[in-house]
């Protein structure tokens, strides 16, 4: 099972690592504003049947 993911923000381009909430359902979405720049970013996990997250995110 994987606890943490990175993303590039969308805004300034940094890698970002965020946990992993295993708990919150196989799919999920919600908006972060990244800790450097401050822009908003949604975030989508999937998680597959082994525990490994696929994130990817787009612009608010």
């Amino acid at each position: 099972m994987q606890d943490e993911a990175t993303y590039i923000c969308d805004g300034c381009g940094e890698e970002i690592v965020i946990p992993i909430d295993l708990s919150a359902g196989v799919s999920q979405d919600y908006v972060e504003d990244c800790p450097v720049c401050c822009r908003p970013n949604v975030i989508h996990v999937d998680i597959d049947a082994d525990g490994m997250a696929n994130v990817w995110t787009e612009r608010e």
